[in-house]
């Protein structure tokens, strides 16, 4: 099928069933190659080349002295400590004080509500699941994890209750498809697309395809090749065969095993007759439509933000970290890291609630520029990776 700008994409191999044909990934001769990918659990050295791959962006910690993210990485590995020893277990159980800890981030000494570093200044931000105080937070670091650093008076510590991080996985069904709107696999809740996109090589250049989380539209790495993701997600009344607008094309597997995770995506191939680029938002109670842009941004503390989301629809907001680990729950005692993550607070109430997974994240202003896929929250902070390293891992472009 040829789009509105002349380029040619192929119809998905499969007509609408709820998997694909065979179950076991290979499509038909339409999919325009013999065999698929098989998703398999990375390994340490998967999560080590993918972290080299792409590294955090040097110029986001300008001005963060060395000391302070030592005892930041010092605070990731007793995390992941504790999360390969807990045998997924939830977070604040798995051992004493230090379970508390549910994240850090390198924020600003103004962004927590009772901040102990100066205001504007580089800080630490630490994520917790219950309200505790800065020097009960600094305990744990120092008698738990080790970080004899932290114990010092000259380090700035911002304490922000979240409670226990969770992945957010939960409307009405419009044609052709925006983003910005319910999607999900067949057998899970509802979450959102993100955006359109296309493979940066062979034979993927031809597909079009919707970019969202593995959680949303790859069931938590329980999905193959060629499953139905329908529109409306289940949860809004979306069911296979009648509201698929696209089958599973490619996730990057979640470590549930100890490991470390930097993104939770995936992509759909479309019909290109059922899905377009624009987000949705409402305007007057009716769907109206913006474009936003296909190179993305890197963020920065402080950047203004948006995102179209299933629950929340448009909300803007603003960067209150960078550089997060955080340990999220995904149900059934399963618990992942993830690293290099986005810490973003609204500006006016919540930025986002359950269901609003998948969003891709936008600098507010003419350029829209992606920043940011949104993944998962708790309290009032919302949680992305870095648009970047979800491009990389998926090996696509935008088709904004």
């Amino acid at each position: 099928m040829t789009n509105d700008n002349g380029q040619d994409f192929m119809d998905p191999p499969s007509g609408g069933g709820q998997t694909g044909a065979d179950q076991g990934g290979t499509p038909s001769n339409n999919g325009g190659e013999e065999a698929v990918d098989q998703f398999t659990a990375p390994d340490a050295q998967d999560s080590e080349a993918e972290a080299a791959a792409v590294s955090e962006t040097p110029d986001a910690y300008a001005g963060v002295s060395r000391d302070l993210l030592e005892i930041k990485r010092g605070i990731e590995d007793g995390m992941l400590r504790s999360l390969s020893t807990s045998a997924g277990a939830r977070s604040f159980e798995a051992f004493g004080a230090a379970g508390n800890i549910q994240g850090v981030a390198i924020g600003a000494g103004s962004d927590a509500p009772n901040p102990s570093g100066e205001p504007g200044l580089p800080a630490l931000t630490v994520y917790v699941a219950e309200p505790t105080s800065v020097d009960s937070v600094k305990a744990a670091v120092v008698d738990v994890m080790g970080v004899r650093a932290a114990a010092s008076d000259d380090v700035p510590v911002n304490v922000v209750v979240t409670g226990l991080i969770d992945a957010q996985p939960h409307r009405f069904r419009l044609r052709p498809t925006p983003g910005g709107i319910s999607v999900g696999h067949f057998r899970i809740t509802a979450g959102t697309i993100g955006a359109l996109a296309v493979g940066r090589t062979a034979p993927r250049t031809s597909r079009l395809m919707i970019l969202s989380n593995n959680h949303v539209i790859a069931n938590s790495n329980g999905a193959v090749f060629g499953d139905c993701i329908c529109q409306p997600g289940p949860t809004d009344g979306g069911r296979c065969p009648q509201d698929q607008v696209a089958i599973l094309e490619r996730f990057v597997p979640i470590n549930f095993s100890g490991g470390v995770n930097y993104v939770d995506c995936a992509t759909g191939w479309a019909w290109p007759d059922r899905v377009r680029r624009e987000i949705v938002y409402l305007s007057g109670g009716s769907p109206a439509f913006f474009r936003i842009g296909s190179v993305p941004a890197l963020p920065a503390l402080g950047m203004v933000v948006g995102k179209s989301g299933r629950t929340t629809q448009l909300t803007q907001g603003r960067i209150t970290g960078l550089g997060a680990t955080i340990n999220v729950n995904y149900g059934g005692g399963r618990v992942a890291q993830f690293r290099d993550q986005i810490a973003i607070q609204g500006t006016s109430g919540l930025f986002s609630a359950g269901g609003d997974s998948g969003s891709s994240i936008w600098t507010w202003n003419a350029q829209r520029s992606p920043v940011g896929l949104l993944f998962a929250g708790g309290g009032n902070v919302t949680f992305a990776n870095r648009m970047t390293r979800v491009l990389a891992a998926l090996d696509i472009r935008l088709y904004t």
